[in-house]
């Protein structure tokens, strides 16, 4: 009921109580000013009245509706503070696996650089010391015996065709050097035995203590071989 109505129909049934009395008056003989005051008073209150309830049926309306408005603020707020927090948490979970492929590259990239340090050559890894003959079998079974894996006589092997083609009796006159590992003066394999000059087990053994000793394996002595020129 609108405030416009309510008035409305509250007079209209003034007005019909009126028009009642003013009849009923006229029939009964009765004071028709007396009687019309009365119905103008009771016409007024029932206005009032009217207009007291619509004013709380109103008010009423109104906490409802705002009610409603904030239910509705608060549940948008709710969603908007978990589409915050979802795209937060897919920004970390982006960034977490942005840093750990970035983590993976790197490692791949120092495994790599370490594979190339390690066997900076190309070919197959020997399965046993039974695939070389002669002072390059000797070498290989020395090298193993000192600690190194068979993946490293590759690089013993290319190291010491360089140096001598695997002569103990090569030597160079202009830097002194002599033998398998090209010992520079040749005398240092003294150490391992006095038949340094001619048993090349004793130079291979010396030789693979000096490698082992400055480079940490055969293939860490090739690598400076082959930037260096020598080892």
């Amino acid at each position: 009921m609108s405030r416009l109505w309510s008035r409305f129909g509250a007079r209209t049934a003034a007005v019909a109580l009126l028009s009642v009395g003013v009849a009923g008056g006229f029939y009964l003989g009765e004071d028709r000013q007396t009687q019309q005051e009365g119905l103008t008073a009771q016409v007024g209150r029932e206005v009032d009245r009217a207009e007291y309830t619509y004013q709380r049926e109103q008010q009423a309306h109104h906490r409802v509706q705002s009610s409603r408005q904030r239910a509705a603020e608060y549940q948008a707020k709710l969603r908007a503070a978990a589409a915050a927090k979802e795209a937060a948490e897919r920004a970390k979970a982006a960034e977490k696996a942005a840093a750990n492929r970035k983590k993976e590259r790197e490692a791949a990239k120092a495994e790599a650089e370490a594979d190339a340090k390690i066997k900076p050559y190309a070919g197959e890894i020997p399965a046993s010391c039974s695939e070389y003959s002669g002072n390059r079998k000797i070498g290989c079974a020395l090298m193993l015996d000192k600690g190194f894996g068979i993946d490293q006589f590759p690089c013993l092997d290319k190291l010491w065709k360089k140096e001598s083609g695997w002569n103990p009796k090569a030597s160079n006159s202009s830097s002194g050097a002599y033998g398998i590992p090209q010992a520079v003066p040749g005398s240092k394999m003294s150490s391992v035995g006095d038949d340094w000059r001619t048993n090349p087990a004793t130079q291979i053994k010396w030789g693979l203590g000096y490698i082992k000793g400055k480079y940490d394996t055969p293939c860490g002595a090739w690598q400076q071989s082959q930037s260096e020129g020598w080892y």
